[in-house]
């Protein structure tokens, strides 16, 4: 799903298009057992998200639940996919206020709402702007299970003026 938010298609967007306010949600994107267990494994070795028996049993969740960074991961994708232009995406200095507010389980679908909070242009190199964006991952019951702040280095289309 997703919802009208550029004037500019993503392999022609620029700094410019960034515009504050810019509300847009993209997804869904599906969450399995088989992968928040592979996952896990591999980078987040926690009980709660490696042993779907123990986890139901014992866990504190009451079952599996995926890793926070999984979620992120997700999210990071329909990010890059749908939001993050195509052809001036630089680089990013960071994230900020990364939140897990609820957890992501086995067969859930996952969207996110992204929305343009600042845009600015360097002073210093004014080729490029930096974009602040508000990112929310939520679950097929609307439930908001992360929250987090991007930047993005984004070079301009046209020249400083």
């Amino acid at each position: 799903m997703s919802h009208p938010d550029f004037a500019t298609p993503i392999d022609d967007r620029h700094f410019e298009d960034y515009v504050p306010g810019i509300v847009a949600e993209y997804g869904p994107v599906a969450v399995t057992e088989a992968e928040i267990v592979e996952f896990a494994q591999r980078y987040d070795p926690q009980r709660i998200h490696t042993d779907p028996a123990w986890a139901a049993a014992e866990g504190p969740f009451g079952g599996l639940i995926a890793s926070g960074f999984l979620t992120m991961s997700l999210a990071s994708r329909l990010y890059m996919e749908n939001y993050l232009s195509k052809v001036a995406s630089l680089a990013s200095p960071g994230l900020d206020e990364l939140r897990w507010q609820k957890p992501v389980r086995p067969g859930d679908s996952l969207r996110i709402r992204v929305r343009v909070l600042e845009a600015r242009r360097s002073r210093s190199k004014p080729d490029r702007g930096l974009v602040h964006t508000g990112i929310e991952a939520f679950n097929q019951d609307g439930d908001m299970v992360m929250s987090f702040r991007a930047m993005n280095l984004i070079r301009c289309r046209t020249p400083a003026p």
